[in-house]
């Protein structure tokens, strides 16, 4: 999904709505390997992917845990950063050569506090991410990890083309064996 699509299905915008909005948008190319977010850092900006895949990741006892992979359409936030002003707990590596759009979060906040309707879709679009994480939580504590592989075939089948594999068993908060198992009984 382009990101004008991915955009305007979080919540109906004008086209005058939407071309304020677009009109603040930069757009950035970054390579793979980017680290676009940095944990313990206050970000200043909200990106949407045009194109390429990221992941969002923490550390914990000096392993990367993926929690997070976007591609086309998905935003990039660091919710602490976005919503307190405070440092996000969060890294965001790009996983290919990126093309992202780029908005400024006071921009954002200003055209929240003018328009109505860009107000309501950054509301739909901080909903729809919250719930999102919320379902991916749930399925690590509640649902086997056959069952969370089995979601991602036939959900996003092509993150299995252009993630590797020890970030989808991060992911899936499996180990790379397991994952192989899982992967060969299929």
């Amino acid at each position: 999904m382009q990101p004008e699509q991915a955009i305007r299905s979080v919540y109906p915008l004008s086209d005058e709505a939407w071309e304020l909005l677009n009109r603040h948008f930069v757009r950035t190319e970054l390579p793979k390997g980017h680290l676009l977010f940095k944990s313990g850092r206050t970000e200043q900006s909200v990106y949407f992917i045009e194109r390429g895949v990221a992941r969002a990741y923490s550390l914990r006892d000096g392993r990367e845990i993926t929690f997070w992979i976007g591609m086309e359409g998905d935003p990039l936030i660091s919710y602490n950063s976005y919503i307190h002003q405070k440092p996000g707990y969060e890294n965001i590596e790009l996983l290919e050569p990126c093309v992202l759009l780029k908005i400024h979060s006071d921009t954002l906040q200003s055209l929240y506090r003018t328009r109505l309707d860009l107000a309501n879709w950054g509301r739909k679009l901080a909903e729809r991410e919250l719930v999102k994480t919320e379902e991916h939580f749930i399925s690590l504590q509640c649902k086997p990890a056959e069952e969370r592989y089995r979601q991602i075939l036939e959900n996003r089948p092509e993150l299995l083309q252009r993630v590797a594999l020890m970030h989808i068993a991060a992911y899936l908060g499996v180990t790379q064996v397991t994952l192989s198992r899982i992967r060969a009984a299929r």
